[in-house]
């Protein structure tokens, strides 16, 4: 058998990471892993109006999907889609703009830990961070729509869509827009491992002895779910309770496993 090769985004000069590119990524199942692990990503959009020359950076939710081959996994080419109200000015925009669709930023970052070394000059976080960039149309298709809200639904918290009163109404049909970003390119950075401080302090014995240094992890805490006070069901469904414990579990693994990651050393 052949070694098999993982897809990657090309490199080109508006995705190419230039600093620490030791920690640089182009790899389609990391960066689409770090964008769907996060609750929000960011999207950042220019708009015409010349009364606003600044960018405007909105948290979404979203996540990596492909309408055309559901099963895709996240090492394949995806879109992104991500949910609003059906007025908001970045609905419009994506209405009426080129037709290619509303050129767009969407970002993550997931920190996992912080790095203390002898200087303040070397300290450093463990993170994931992904940037992908396209172009963003609103998706009119019914059937494409009612998947994505699914898709976006279960993104917050998994299986959810089903043990809710769905499908939506025809007014929460119709006041609600799905955005399809068609991505053109991205990129990654991520740091793991513990401190790396730099020779001239490590040889300095009283540093050694007088200075702490260590990582503290940090990652996500999904807590017990607690019942509102309307809720009626005696039970905390399976689905929410699994869910919470997995993130709980999951977040707090990789956090510890990147402290121990040698591979940037």
């Amino acid at each position: 058998m052949g070694n098999s090769r993982n897809l990657e985004y090309p490199k080109t000069p508006i995705n190419k990471v230039n600093r620490y590119n030791v920690r640089e990524t182009y790899d389609l199942e990391q960066i689409h892993s770090i964008i769907n692990d996060s609750t929000f990503v960011n999207v950042s959009f220019n708009t015409p109006d010349p009364a606003n020359p600044f960018p405007i950076t909105l948290p979404m939710v979203g996540i990596a999907a492909s309408f055309e081959h559901p099963s895709a996994g996240l090492g394949e080419p995806l879109d992104v889609y991500v949910h609003g109200y059906v007025s908001a000015r970045m609905m419009n925009l994506s209405r009426t703009g080129d037709k290619k669709g509303l050129p767009v930023t969407i970002s993550a970052t997931k920190v996992d830990g912080l790095i203390l070394t002898l200087t303040p000059y070397t300290h450093d976080v463990n993170y994931r961070s992904a940037a992908l960039y396209g172009y963003a149309n609103v998706v009119t298709d019914e059937a494409e729509k009612l998947w994505a809200m699914e898709q976006v639904t279960n993104s917050v918290v998994s299986d959810r869509w089903r043990h809710t009163r769905v499908p939506p109404i025809p007014a929460e049909l119709s006041s609600t827009a799905i955005l399809r970003v068609s991505v053109v390119g991205g990129s990654g950075k991520i740091r793991v491992g513990g401190p790396r401080d730099e020779k001239k302090d490590l040889d300095q014995e009283e540093l050694q002895h007088s200075i702490w240094t260590g990582v503290i992890p940090v990652y996500e805490h999904y807590g017990e779910p607690v019942p509102y006070k309307t809720n009626r069901v005696k039970d905390v469904p399976e689905h929410v309770v699994a869910f919470a414990m997995e993130m709980r579990n999951r977040n707090e693994s990789y956090a510890a496993d990147a402290i121990a990651d040698t591979s940037q050393d």
